[in-house]
């Protein structure tokens, strides 16, 4: 059977619980805002096809991790080949910002020694009479961290696309710069039937 994409990349959501990871990729995915979520448990899975050129398609694998430390353990597990990572915090509550420099380098220091591509993404743009963490800083973190930084909601879907569009850009732009593109996306192409189902991975620990 024909694969219907030319490059595959694993992706990490990595940030604390409530930050809206599962929100912004139903978003992207689904074109859908649910305004409660529960808490992810273990690792979800989802993806979605992009044409960043034309006649070019990339398949973005995510993984959406939970952000809660009791589940750190199965998460740390995914870390592993991935290509890139998305850093999200909530712009209204500044404890998750603060957070994000803890999980860059958790991942930094348990991925494989290639170089990751990160993203920085505030979320829940949308609230701006709540927001406590500045623009000014928040730009200051990600380019410490040289990762390029858009604010988004998953209510009104702001940003949302154009984020992981921009990702998508970037994965491919990075990959054709390798002299082996395996090295940075998690199969090296694709192989008929090995598509990630999506659905929930259970803490079995």
């Amino acid at each position: 059977m024909a694969c219907s994409w030319d490059f595959q990349f694993r992706v990490l959501l990595l940030g604390d619980s409530g930050v809206g990871k599962t929100s912004l990729l139903r978003r992207y995915t689904e074109e859908q805002f649910t305004e409660a979520t529960g808490p992810t448990v273990g690792v979800d899975f989802c993806s979605r096809i992009e044409e960043p050129e034309a006649g070019v398609k990339v398949r973005l694998q995510f993984w959406d991790t939970a952000g809660q430390e009791r589940y750190r353990a199965v998460t740390r597990s995914y870390y592993r080949n991935a290509a890139c990572v998305i850093l999200l915090f909530d712009l209204t509550a500044h404890k998750t910002f603060e957070s994000v420099q803890n999980w860059y380098q958790e991942v930094t220091e348990r991925a494989q020694p290639y170089p990751l591509l990160f993203l920085l993404l505030g979320t829940k743009s949308d609230m701006r009479g709540q927001r406590s963490v500045p623009r000014e800083e928040a730009q200051s973190l990600a380019d410490s961290l040289r990762a390029p930084y858009l604010e988004t909601s998953a209510r009104t879907g702001s940003n949302v696309s154009a984020a992981l569009s921009l990702l998508c850009r970037e994965l491919l732009r990075a990959a054709r710069q390798e002299k082996q593109a395996a090295d940075l996306y998690s199969y090296g192409g694709c192989t008929a039937g090995e598509d990630v189902p999506q659905k929930k991975i259970l803490c079995t620990c």
